[in-house]
């Protein structure tokens, strides 16, 4: 079996220790990271060879930065999003073996009213031309990351109360439907069709144990990954304090593939 996991770590200096218990206990063998807040100059490359990873970093000094981690070498096809590159360090792909590994970080947005909602658009029309490349290409594709969007009314905790608010609104789920137009999947949903589940919940307000959350953080993969995976787990566990260690506000979402 191969496990293929996305983790918006929310800044890889505050969350190492937390990342390193989450890499110990589960073991994924690709991991897209993403938030990394730090330049790939200050990258703890030497921590996550000790356990066991090769890293390819696309990083950002205090903001975004973007990662895919691999326990087989892999080569760096792209850093950057295309036509996008002033959005920042926010997208970069690995081919690792016969993987076509892309690790994004979506922008917020903030809300639909300012100036950001626009460039997040940008970003994902640039994003939907980016992967109809990369299906081209001879790898089985999968593009992991913080997509910042809930694709349905079930990906949402209040989808009634959001509706036409950031990440609900209809040009944001267009975009993911253009993707999923150029052949990919999304994994979760293609296991796990029906009932609410999330991969992000504020720190404010209990929002975790009340379980007001969105479903944000997404794996979406090509037909020959999809013909190879077993299970995709949304790793509610790691949204949870480990030996003191403070959490990301995300969960991991991992899938487990044959081969």
């Amino acid at each position: 079996m191969t496990s293929v996991a996305t983790f918006n770590v929310n800044s890889v200096k505050a969350r190492l220790a937390f990342v390193q218990h989450w890499l110990e206990a589960r073991q994924p063998d690709v991991a897209c990271l993403q938030e990394l807040k730090l330049e790939e100059e200050n990258f703890p490359f030497d921590v996550f060879e000790a356990a066991g990873y090769h890293a390819y970093v696309h990083g950002q000094p205090r903001w975004n930065g973007v990662a895919v981690l691999s326990k087989t070498p892999g080569e760096v096809v792209q850093k950057g999003l295309p036509g996008a590159e002033d959005q920042g360090a926010r997208l970069i792909t690995v081919r690792v073996g016969e993987l076509d590994v892309t690790s994004v970080y979506v922008p917020n947005g903030k809300t639909v009213e300012h100036e950001d909602y626009g460039h997040k658009l940008t970003f994902l029309e640039r994003l939907v031309d980016y992967v109809g490349e990369r299906t081209k290409s001879d790898g089985q594709v999968i593009v992991g990351g913080d997509y910042n969007i809930c694709h349905r009314d079930r990906d949402s905790h209040a989808p009634e109360r959001l509706a036409g608010h950031i990440f609900h609104t209809k040009a944001e789920r267009d975009a993911i439907d253009g993707l999923l137009a150029h052949g990919l999947h999304d994994l979760y949903r293609e296991k796990e069709p029906e009932g609410p589940m999330f991969s992000w919940w504020d720190y404010r307000a209990g929002a975790f144990h009340k379980n007001h959350g969105l479903r944000i953080d997404l794996l979406l993969a090509d037909d020959a990954v999809l013909a190879r995976t077993k299970g995709v787990l949304i790793d509610r566990d790691y949204r949870k304090k480990k030996e003191g260690e403070t959490p990301s506000d995300h969960a991991p979402v991992t899938a487990e593939l044959d081969g």
